[in-house]
């Protein structure tokens, strides 16, 4: 369906792809995976046709369509409803209905036979293409995406970003292209709604593109990994799982292959070396010279994989219980989110605070960390508590006009006496080396602001941290590494997450909220999936 050959692209003096070549057919389901920065959402753009490469072809059969699902539509802006924005995937039922309401209204006052013809024609092809269906298949799909009844006629313009995202993405889905692009779809969605997503994507009978840091997504939905690797494209059968043994057997495999062929060159050598002076070997050495010089030589991957480094340390030991809040009410205009509810946090606390969107998730740790207030509420802290909060959205956390070095510099928490070598090192932990840290915030991509947060709440040293989404904008080897270091972690944290893995990795408890009210389910998150349904 879709062909890439002997693909090159340069960005800048940086070689993303040098001769890689991708085929994707009509029902493969792709998971397309690679550290941060390796080119991924660029490859996306080539196969689109948004950007040209510098060299080789991207060829794709007459029929084929593509849909693209991509950060950038998250400025998208409209005055219409989202049952109506939804509905746009339907281009030539819409136009049919146009038509067909037409002709109604001319038959109201002029009938002819003639005009009953074309009615009737043009009301089987409605029914053909499912016309009369459009309405509750676009409701369905919404619906799907987290969005309530009451909530369709809404204007699409009220929503924010994350949820304008969905109605697009509900769009593209309904209007099935043959092949769906999606740049990391999951971090616009909860998880009820992925799971929803992961079910119509495993059924979906087109072929799916799909970048994505969430491994049991791409557990669920590929059927094959392309990792960009060594500026190629590695593809391999299988969902993630498969991927990592399969990964482990290839790179086995080659070092053996690559350690056999280098003891036979290095043989090959020396009997050349050996007998190039003597004239009775003359005619043997040149064919070994031959040889040598037709063999097709084995490479193993050059590239070191960089990834950050997290070690959270604590300065010192709180009180046994961290923190109580009671009574907590906090409405935004009419809607009440949370209504009489109460949390308390123990030292030692690894909680997961999970559930749909709008529920209050992100709300309730901004009240805990301070950074929000609530109309009524009764707060406790125990004894020598330091807290540190990351914030979801950068802007919350991070001054824009410093630099990297700056930032670091004034964190909260941070001992006064670090020397610039000292943040430099603790900059490097996280990717950011020689003049990197002389880059002014406002020009970070997403990933790397993320990860200047990071680093912010690593120099607090507190000993319990409030993360939200904190492994959004983070490649999958980051997100393992996060995972690890939070698990050595001494102190208490609580975090919002949509990533069902990492929840899997960092919680010992689960807090999820339901009627307005903060719940408790003590263990870890499959034994939450078994016992608990989320609404």
């Amino acid at each position: 369906m879709i062909a890439i050959n002997n693909l090159s692209y340069r960005l800048g003096k940086r070689v993303l792809y040098d001769d890689a070549v991708l085929q994707i057919k009509p029902k493969d389901k792709i998971g397309l995976i690679g550290p941060n920065g390796a080119g991924k959402s660029t490859l996306l753009k080539i196969i689109t046709g948004s950007l040209m490469p510098d060299s080789g072809s991207v060829t794709k059969n007459k029929e084929c369509t593509i849909g693209f699902l991509n950060q950038d539509l998250l400025s998208y802006q409209s005055e219409d409803s989202i049952r109506h924005v939804a509905m746009e995937a339907f281009k030539e039922a819409l136009m049919i209905q146009k038509k067909i309401e037409t002709l109604c209204q001319q038959m109201e006052t002029a009938y002819s036979d003639n005009l009953l013809t074309d009615l009737s024609r043009l009301q089987e092809n409605f029914e053909r293409i499912g016309g009369y269906d459009m309405q509750s298949r676009a409701e369905a799909m919404l619906e799907g995406m987290g969005f309530v009844t009451k909530e369709l006629d809404r204007p699409i313009a009220t929503f924010s970003g994350g949820w304008r995202m969905r109605v697009l993405f509900a769009k593209l889905l309904l209007q099935q292209p043959s092949l769906l692009i999606l740049d990391e779809p999951t971090n616009h969605l909860d998880v009820v709604s992925i799971k929803w997503v992961e079910t119509y994507l495993s059924n979906y009978e087109r072929a799916l593109l799909v970048v994505s840091h969430d491994r049991s997504f791409l557990d669920s939905v590929a059927t094959k990994i392309v990792e960009i690797e060594d500026k190629k494209c590695m593809v391999y059968v299988g969902n993630y799982s498969d991927y990592e043994l399969h990964k482990e057997e290839r790179k086995e495999s080659l070092q053996r292959a690559y350690a056999n062929q280098q003891k036979q060159l290095k043989h090959a050598q020396e009997f050349i070396d050996r007998f190039r002076s003597k004239a009775s070997k003359a005619k043997l050495v040149q064919s070994r010279i031959k040889t040598l010089d037709k063999v097709e030589k084995i490479e193993i991957p050059t590239e070191r994989r960089k990834t950050v480094k997290f070690n959270f340390t604590i300065k010192q030991n709180p009180s046994k219980i961290i923190a109580v809040i009671e009574h907590i009410h906090k409405s935004y205009g009419s809607v009440e989110v949370l209504k009489d509810a109460a949390i308390q946090i123990d030292r030692g606390d690894k909680i997961a605070l999970i559930g749909a969107n709008g529920r209050g998730k992100t709300t309730l740790l901004r009240i805990i960390a301070g950074y929000e207030t609530a109309e009524k509420q009764k707060r406790n802290f125990g004894n020598q508590v330091d807290m540190s909060f990351y914030a979801q959205h950068q802007l919350d956390s991070l001054n824009m006009s410093h630099t990297i070095l700056e930032e670091l510099s004034q964190c909260n928490g941070a001992d006064a006496e670090r020397t610039e070598q000292e943040l430099r090192a603790m900059a490097g932990m996280f990717l950011f080396t020689k003049d990197d840290i002389f880059k002014k915030i406002n020009v970070l991509s997403g990933g790397e602001k993320a990860r200047v947060a990071l680093a912010k709440v690593l120099l607090s040293q507190a000993n319990c941290l409030l993360l939200d989404e904190p492994t959004n904008h983070l490649d999958i080897a980051s997100i393992d590494s996060l995972g690890q270091a939070l698990q050595q972690y001494a102190g208490s944290y609580l975090f919002v997450s949509h990533d069902r893995n990492f929840i899997r990795k960092a919680a010992n408890k689960i807090w999820y909220i339901e009627h307005k009210k903060v719940k408790v389910f003590l263990g870890g998150y499959d034994s939450f999936q078994e016992q608990v349904t989320l609404a």
